[in-house]
């Protein structure tokens, strides 16, 4: 389990396609403190260390239906990808419940600067099936957008808007998101188990 809280934006030092799979080699300031089988939030995917080097690297693989749902196949060496590790049962909880599974992907499609903000509107498809399950956004609720634990404004049945402060401007990869990026989203858990507990 994650909080939204991202640690560092690493970057991407290698990416090796292996029968359907994606094997990625990720270069971070705390490579040597991970564990092998250790999860890592990446862009919000949660994935299994397999491989640790003394060059700060380590290596996750992530498989097909992964990639299906997320931005994880578009990555390229260079690229800068969220980090966060999983929380500690001891820890605050400083975003929200976060579960490290993709629901979906985003495109952004605008971006604005108000007051010392930016703000970034993100368009996503999801069947009618799947909202009625609680996978859409809520006024003032919690999105998480890659990796990010964000507040939902402007909310609609295709599309969000979050407001992002220099800081996390600066120390996430949403300092790369330009108009047409395309994003990995994960909607609030709480938002599902309350849609379950409406069709119960």
């Amino acid at each position: 389990m994650f909080s939204g809280i991202v640690e560092e934006a690493a970057r991407i030092s290698g990416v090796t396609a292996s029968e359907g799979n994606v094997r990625l080699t990720v270069r971070c300031s705390f490579a040597s403190e991970l564990k092998i089988d250790q999860s890592v939030a990446h862009n919000g995917v949660c994935l299994t260390v397999v491989e640790i080097r003394p060059d700060s690297t380590y290596d996750v693989v992530a498989i097909q239906e992964t990639l299906d749902r997320s931005n994880l196949g578009l990555l390229k060496p260079g690229d800068a990808v969220n980090l966060e590790r999983s929380m500690m049962l001891n820890g605050r909880l400083d975003g929200h419940i976060v579960q490290g599974h993709v629901d979906t992907t985003a495109v952004c499609d605008d971006i604005e600067h108000v007051d010392g903000s930016t703000y970034f509107r993100f368009r996503y498809d999801i069947p009618d099936e799947m909202r009625r399950k609680g996978y859409m956004t809520v006024e003032k609720g919690s999105v998480t957008v890659n990796g990010v634990s964000l507040t939902v404004c402007d909310s609609e049945r295709d599309s969000f808007r979050v407001a992002i402060i220099p800081y996390t401007l600066e120390h996430t990869n949403f300092r790369d998101i330009k108009v047409g990026s395309v994003v990995n989203i994960e909607f609030d858990i709480l938002g599902k188990y309350l849609a379950a507990l409406r069709d119960a």
